[in-house]
């Protein structure tokens, strides 16, 4: 990575800005999955073993004008206070003189956890006053987020402008080289499956891997409008009309390429979306009027796992069918079990495939689980990162 590590700093004694996501799911004040906390341990670790005195930043939730006590951050106080040795002071805000006299009062190998980034306006809107302040606190900078990374915010990209040095944490650094090798400099032959519900969240990634895959799947409900391309009649099935002709140049371009496109040939349809609905397996080519594509049927099934077969490298986005739905499952499930017993490099691209593959038990026998959704989908379409092309160069 052209980009300085962690590791590329001296932090021995300095006060260190750590951008992390602890974006974490809550169930009221519960945190429900803690993956978040656990993936930034490396690089918290590392900095207080270092001697460094460690102020951690992120936003949680998605709070509306200010504060809210329900997004505040300390249930992810408490549970990393049960993961790490160094005692954890948590403050009631990211900026303001509290905060400047607790950073000032800190030794070496302290942690502070700040109040969610997002109490204040000026984050999403990159404020460069914000930025300025939360700078100010620190003598160098990391970003260990990067679930954020795509976003120019104050506390991924604004802080950069007024440090010193900017670094990458392990996470960082690891999501950009396992992906961007990935896309650049795949194992052959490279396999993409892409999935979920709209065709227009990934138009750019599709227009991108038809380029650079040597086998690209489409399913889940973003494969309506493609079916729809071609003349079939898809039923009550998800549909983007606007994008119809789209997919069909789509369709053309990757026939002129000689590029393999996948499209499910059959469909476990239902008149309802409801998990004990009544299923029929019905072709692909013709949903019944009223009836709606909720996964890939058996055929289809047995088509994208087969295209897997001699794989080098496969990256996964989206799921399938609706796979939260037992009845909905089975390709999405299919794909998992045969990407976990593959010898391919494994690749799965965060958001739903990630819930996914863990909810099924594979995230275990995966090579990597980005962490980061939208920031792996805008390494997929070429786009850099805000967030990481703010870093100091090595």
């Amino acid at each position: 990575m052209a980009k300085k590590s962690v590791t590329d700093l001296e932090v021995a004694g300095k006060r260190v800005l750590v951008r992390v996501d602890f974006n974490v799911p809550l169930d009221g004040q519960t945190i429900t999955d803690d993956t978040r906390i656990r993936a930034a341990l490396p690089t918290i670790n590392y900095l207080t073993e270092h001697g460094a005195k460690v102020i951690l930043v992120s936003h949680l939730g998605r709070p509306k004008g200010g504060p809210s006590p329900e997004f505040r951050m300390d249930p992810v106080a408490k549970r990393l206070s049960e993961l790490v040795t160094a005692k954890v002071t948590k403050l009631d805000d990211c900026i303001g003189p509290e905060v400047e006299a607790a950073v000032a009062a800190m030794s070496p190998g302290d942690i502070i956890l700040l109040e969610n980034s997002r109490f204040h306006a000026g984050e999403e809107k990159n404020d460069p006053e914000l930025a300025k302040k939360l700078a100010s606190l620190a003598d160098v900078f990391v970003n260990d987020a990067f679930g954020t990374c795509h976003r120019a915010h104050a506390t991924t990209e604004g802080v950069t402008h007024y440090v010193s040095e900017s670094a990458a944490g392990f996470l960082v650094q690891k999501e950009l080289d396992v992906l961007l090798k990935a896309i650049q400099e795949p194992v052959r032959p490279l396999v993409a499956i892409l999935g979920g519900a709209k065709v227009a969240d990934k138009l750019s990634v599709i227009e991108n891997l038809l380029k650079i895959a040597d086998k690209l799947i489409i399913g889940g409900g973003m494969a309506y409008t493609f079916l729809k391309a071609q003349g079939y009649e898809v039923g009550a099935s998800l549909l983007d009309a606007s994008k119809v002709e789209w997919c069909g140049q789509v369709l053309e371009r990757a026939k002129a390429m000689g590029k393999p496109l996948l499209l499910p040939v059959d469909v476990v349809a239902a008149r309802e979306f409801k998990a004990d609905a009544e299923t029929r397996i019905v072709p692909a080519s013709s949903i019944p009027e009223g009836w709606q594509g909720l996964d890939a049927g058996p055929e289809t099934t047995a088509l994208f796992v087969k295209a897997l077969e001699g794989a080098g490298t496969i990256i996964w986005n989206g799921p399938t069918g609706v796979f939260e739905m037992e009845p909905f499952a089975k390709s999405t499930r299919a794909i998992a079990q045969a990407m976990a017993n593959s010898p391919a490099i494994t690749i799965i691209g965060g958001g739903d495939s990630a819930a996914a593959v863990t909810q099924m038990g594979f995230a275990d026998q995966m090579t990597h689980i980005s962490t980061g959704d939208g920031a792996s989908l805008e390494l997929m379409e070429g786009l850099e990162l805000p967030g990481v092309a703010a870093l100091t160069d090595k």
